[in-house]
């Protein structure tokens, strides 16, 4: 019988490229998006549900948990993709606008991740990958909210860990770098108060380096490769990077002390 992944966000980007390469390894897929009207090139092809999930709406998180099972008997894989980038000063962040970073980014995954254990549970087998980032592990000036879902992720991956073990279940967590999707644009909520003249110059820095990392990002192929290895490798590892750039910064967040990483941040955005 065919393995089933369920991947939240995959309208675009990583959550599409996921959804892609798994159809083309011969998996079942549960294709979810807000909007799933609007999905025209997935709807083509065969074993390939596609239902609305909003992680905002526990509801919908159900019906789509529900509605794969009853397709597929059975999902085997949850891929957690679903996320977006709140930038900016936190001093010129509305406090709605916080709240929504945490609630899509840690909230949302918690309340899907749940709606899908007792299904894992009942069978003693299942794998839940969470997408986090690099910024999971290391920070950008200007990125507080973002990075602080992003490294939540990791502490809850990590220590759900044990309880999943103890279901026969296990948890992954993917690191991906700088991807060309279209985060930038339609996932990046960016926040400023031009009064707030201090700030200013260190917009556009981050502005710049964003721009850099972006001509050099990997495709969101690379990190569904990853996500494919995490979810068929078999083994007990908790983390995986993916793209080279990712690769390269963890090493130095590894191998440096807080002072010395944190200045090669600062000349990086020349600050």
């Amino acid at each position: 019988m065919s393995q089933t992944i369920l991947i939240t966000g995959a309208s675009s980007g990583i959550g599409k490229a996921t959804a892609k390469l798994f159809h083309e390894k011969g998996w079942n897929v549960v294709a979810t998006m807000r909007t799933p009207e609007k999905e025209t090139e997935l709807t083509t092809l065969d074993n390939v549900l596609i239902t609305r999930l909003d992680v905002l709406d526990k509801d919908s998180i159900t019906k789509a948990v529900q509605l794969g099972i009853e397709k597929f008997s059975k999902i085997d894989v949850l891929v957690n993709n679903a996320g977006y980038g709140a930038y900016g000063p936190l001093e010129a962040t509305p406090t709605e606008k916080i709240r929504r970073q945490f609630d899509v980014n840690v909230l949302g995954l918690l309340d899907v991740t749940k709606a899908i254990l007792p299904h894992f549970r009942k069978n003693k087998d299942g794998i839940v990958i969470n997408i986090s980032s690099i910024g999971g592990k290391i920070t950008f000036p200007l990125v507080s909210l973002y990075h602080g879902t992003k490294f939540a992720v990791e502490g809850i991956s990590e220590a759900l860990s044990f309880e999943m073990e103890a279901i026969g279940c296990k948890v992954k967590i993917i690191e991906p770098g700088a991807i060309k999707t279209d985060f930038v644009g339609r996932s990046l909520n960016f926040n400023n108060d031009e009064s707030l003249t201090e700030y200013q110059g260190l917009i556009g820095k981050l502005f710049n380096v964003l721009e850099s990392l972006i001509t050099n990002a990997s495709e969101s192929s690379v990190v569904a490769q990853v996500i494919y290895e995490a979810a068929t490798d078999g083994t007990d590892k908790l983390r995986y990077t993916a793209g080279e750039d990712a690769k390269l910064m963890m090493a130095n967040r590894k191998e440096l002390d807080d002072k010395t990483f944190i200045q090669s941040i600062k000349d990086q955005f020349g600050i």
